[in-house]
């Protein structure tokens, strides 16, 4: 198997080799992976290291902490630097922060570690402009699809295997295990990746500038982003909250059982390819109102049946593949729209669309949870499902021939 040559912007593009799309689809599951391996061990790993138990929270807010740093300032270099070897760079800053978590032993050291694994997992937001940039216009949804769709599986296996291999061994193990396949993978991606060098001349000062008035003159941006910004927010409080609701008096399950739910989350990964193939048709606008329907309907359902029964918990696991099927489909649209805006601003506008929601999940996370403190599920789901309700309104408002305008 043989390298792609150099990737010419210019010249007629033909559909990358299938093997090209699922190392792709592949990396983006195991980068996006690293973000989560330490949320469902956060107590274990802070009672190790000698954190406080009121404080570690921190320890997963100190990873998107660098996440979000990564968005804003090293995405936005997909724009002016060759691709392939940024993204190498990236992922071997990942590696090296892995093996320093693995390592830690006091609070210090994981910190500092946790937020250097979130800038290296910004790989994957550079990793996603750049298989757009390799498919023809009509091909460009089905490919981000594809790769979103691995992105996804990663992100929903990452915590039932990070459970999995602490329980069998220890929590140093599930890190020191990703820093080696961040190597095999920096060495994969460099020998097979084809180059991508943007058109753009700009500094670096100049490029990060660019970006508050991208996020001012580009509406389409803004709406996307606050679509995405409503069912990621469902979506995080969901995950950060059912947790507490099946280990509690109802439902008893254990950390396995737990993680075991957490994997019928995967189901929802095949959201991705399916939502790039129906942007590729032209069906945004019903695409998105369809997603946003399907995250309202996964809290409706969660509360047919008596909590603890097996029709509740059938009910949760129908809501879990329902919800991620819609986020996945919903990011995915945005994306496809957002990359047709223009090839010289695409790493740009994924960091900041990205960052967008992101924020708004790590936002929702923490009301989710104040809420089940407060309210039980009954207020979490109530204010869950009122994001996708909010969202789809909005998206009434849009004009059913809006323009798409460059910057």
């Amino acid at each position: 198997m043989k390298p792609l040559t150099n990737f010419d912007p210019a010249a007629a593009q033909p559909v990358p080799p299938g093997w090209l799309t699922f190392l792709l689809a592949g990396a983006c599951g195991l980068l996006a992976a690293n973000l989560y391996y330490a949320q469902p061990l956060a107590a274990l790993i802070g009672s190790d290291i000698g954190l406080p138990l009121a404080m570690t929270g921190i320890i997963v807010t100190m990873t998107q902490l660098g996440y979000g740093i990564g968005l804003l300032l090293v995405v936005p270099l997909g724009d002016l630097l060759e691709n392939r070897a940024l993204i190498v760079a990236v992922v071997l800053l990942g590696a090296a922060a892995l093996v320093g978590a693995a390592l830690s032993h006091d609070p210090s050291q994981f910190l500092a570690a946790a937020v250097l694994i979130g800038i290296g997992s910004v790989s994957v937001q550079i990793i996603v402009p750049y298989s757009a940039h390799l498919v023809p216009e009509q091909s460009r949804g089905r490919m981000v699809g594809n790769v979103m769709g691995g992105l996804m599986f990663g992100i929903m296996a990452a915590r039932p295997m990070a459970s999995f291999v602490t329980a069998a061994s220890s929590w140093h193990v599930i890190f020191f295990a990703s820093a080696v396949v961040m190597i095999i993978l920096t060495v994969t991606l460099r020998l097979l990746l084809p180059q991508h060098k943007p058109l753009s001349r700009l500094s670096y000062g100049a490029l990060l500038a660019s970006m508050a008035r991208l996020a001012v003159t580009t509406p389409t941006l803004r709406r996307r982003a606050l679509y995405q910004a409503a069912m990621f927010g469902a979506f995080s409080l969901f995950w950060t909250v059912t947790p507490l609701w099946l280990a509690g008096p109802e439902f008893h399950l254990t950390q396995v059982g737990i993680a075991l739910f957490a994997l019928a989350g995967v189901a929802g990964a095949v959201a991705a390819p399916i939502a790039g193939r129906v942007a590729d048709r032209g069906w945004t606008r019903g695409a998105t109102i369809f997603a946003m329907v399907v995250g309202a309907a996964a809290f409706a359902i969660t509360h047919i049946g008596a909590p603890g029964s097996t029709v509740s918990l059938g009910c949760l696991v129908a809501a879990a593949v329902l919800l991620d099927f819609g986020v996945q489909a919903n990011v995915v649209v945005g994306q496809r729209v957002l990359f047709s805006l223009g090839a010289e601003y695409r790493s740009r506008l994924n960091g900041l669309y990205i960052a967008t929601f992101f924020v708004a999940g790590a936002v929702c996370s923490a009301v989710g949870a104040w809420a089940y403190v407060h309210g039980g599920w009954l207020l979490a789901s109530a204010i869950g499902f009122t994001l996708p309700v909010v969202s789809l309104v909005y998206s009434l408002t849009e004009p059913r021939h809006e323009p798409v305008k460059a910057p």
